[in-house]
């Protein structure tokens, strides 16, 4: 047995697809941190990678028995302007593991030299960046929301050059595969339609089986990307996450959340809000990302459009049909996560309205996202707590005006209070990656070559809706709200 079953299928499309190529060596790899969790979960031997053959090959020194290193071929719109070439021009996709339920996953080593694909940049990446992807997709994963994931990380003993000198660090991420609506637009911009054929198929038998036999298979792979982008987006909002780039370059087609470059959550509740700092007109903002899926989406149709019907203008109708569900797919999803956070259980006329009148209170009064709603649970089972809740608010009569009407719900509910807030509890968080925690820890790495604070976070994110009185700095909401952090990517 090999320490990495390696199964790999993406190398098995033609050779435009991707540009075979080694990871380029390091200096001195050290390993930070193995997810061994995920490790068993992959069939994937722990001990073996944990030793020095398998930080070698995390490095990127060396490639294991079963690898097929390739970068893969993908285009993309980039803040809405089309870049017919892309790539991974800082990743090596070393091949395939089929986990112990079946399911197949990508493993990709992220900062692993250049490729054909780099446009001249260094293909590295930076300590901060990689310690900001480990710990949110590891955040995310605990969360309940999909998501690439975080198999390793190692030091490369080697420095980067971005605006300073910084340390070197290559993460070994796990994904359900790395195909984007731009690897779709990387072949329907050269007009090679039988490429475009060849991805949808392979994309159908890897990812949505279960809609090969329909009647119109790439139709209903069209609706599948749809129905789980809407989800996957409504499920980022309903935790206050804000991606930061959602270029279609960035956009899975398995429904995943990938590429933490400058994404950060929430404090103070305002849907305007963007963190990164070349996110200038706030595109890729809180309140625009569901707006921004279905543009997204669109651009997916449109490289579909020869294969979902015969002629141009039933193809067109078939993908408008199609896109057209992506709004009431992600109102069910979002609106039936807030009743939830909010402690409903059946959907009633006026529920939406409560809702939105919070928020808007919320933002009109600074209030703290997942604060709010956490300490809402404990407001549902002892009306004394409501102290805590309204505290977050500049003007806290602005909250009293609400929960009396919240309280008159909950009632119609017929529920036991302390069952109300038990449910309460498990889908709002106490603890999510807070941005100055964050900076913090990584500042600590880079700075002082510290993991403490990288491992302490791990630790708590891993259980992010549990109570953790030792734990409750982390839970902490910035001075003065948050406003004004930025966010980068680190390329």
């Amino acid at each position: 047995m090999t320490a990495i079953p390696f199964d790999n299928s993406y190398v098995r499309l033609p050779d435009r697809f991707f540009a075979r190529r080694a990871p380029t060596p390091v200096a001195a790899p050290r390993l930070i941190r193995l997810n061994g969790d995920l490790a068993a979960i992959l069939g994937i031997d722990g001990v073996w990678v944990a030793g020095p053959a398998g930080v070698e090959m995390l490095a990127g020194n060396t490639v294991p028995e079963g690898a097929d290193p390739i970068a893969t071929a993908y285009a993309g719109h980039q803040f809405g302007n089309f870049v017919p070439q892309l790539g991974d021009g800082r990743a090596v996709l070393l091949g395939e593991v089929v986990d112990r339920d079946g399911h197949r996953h990508d493993i990709q080593l992220k900062g692993a030299g250049p490729t054909p694909f780099s446009r001249r940049g260094d293909g590295r990446a930076a300590l901060g960046p990689v310690l900001r992807e480990y710990l949110v997709s590891e955040a995310m994963a605990a969360l309940g929301i999909p998501t690439t994931r975080a198999l390793a990380a190692v030091v490369t003993g080697e420095p980067v050059l971005r605006e300073t000198r910084l340390p070197g660090a290559v993460l070994a991420r796990v994904a359900a595969s790395h195909i984007r609506v731009g690897s779709f637009q990387y072949f329907a911009a050269r007009g090679d339609t039988e490429a475009v054929r060849a991805l949808a198929d392979h994309v159908l038998a890897r990812h949505y089986p279960e809609k090969s036999s329909a009647e119109h298979p790439y139709r209903a792979l069209l609706a599948g990307v749809v129905a789980r982008q809407a989800d996957l987006v409504a499920s980022w909002l309903l935790v206050g996450f804000v991606h930061g780039v959602m270029n279609t370059d960035n956009m899975s087609v398995a429904g995943e959340t990938i590429d933490y470059g400058p994404c950060a959550f929430l404090d103070a509740y305002d849907p305007r809000t963007r963190f990164s700092s070349i996110d200038a007109h706030g595109r890729y903002a809180y309140g625009q990302q569901p707006g921004i899926a279905l543009w997204n989406l669109t651009r997916l149709a449109e490289t579909l459009l020869p294969l979902l019907a015969e002629d141009e203008a039933a193809s067109v109708e078939a993908a408008e049909t199609t896109l057209a569900g992506f709004s009431p797919r992600f109102e069910a999803a979002y609106r039936g996560g807030l009743a939830k956070k909010l402690g409903l259980s059946g959907e009633r006329a006026g529920d939406a309205a409560l809702a939105d009148d919070l928020l808007a209170r919320m933002a009109e009064n600074q209030a703290d996202f997942t604060l709010t709603f956490r300490r809402l649970c404990d407001a549902a089972e002892r009306p004394d707590a409501d102290v805590g809740v309204r505290d977050l608010f500049v003007d806290p009569t602005e909250f009293d005006a609400w929960v009396v009407r919240w309280r008159e719900r909950l009632a119609n509910e017929g529920r036991n209070p302390a069952a109300t807030a038990a449910a309460m509890r498990a889908v709002n968080p106490a603890f999510i990656p807070r941005n100055h925690h964050v900076e913090a820890m990584i500042a600590a790495a880079v700075e002082q070559g510290d993991f403490g604070p990288f491992e302490d976070m791990l630790a708590v994110l891993a259980r992010p809706y549990d109570d953790q009185p030792t734990n409750a700095r982390y839970a902490e909401a910035p001075v003065g709200g948050g406003v004004g952090y930025r966010t980068f990517c680190g390329t």
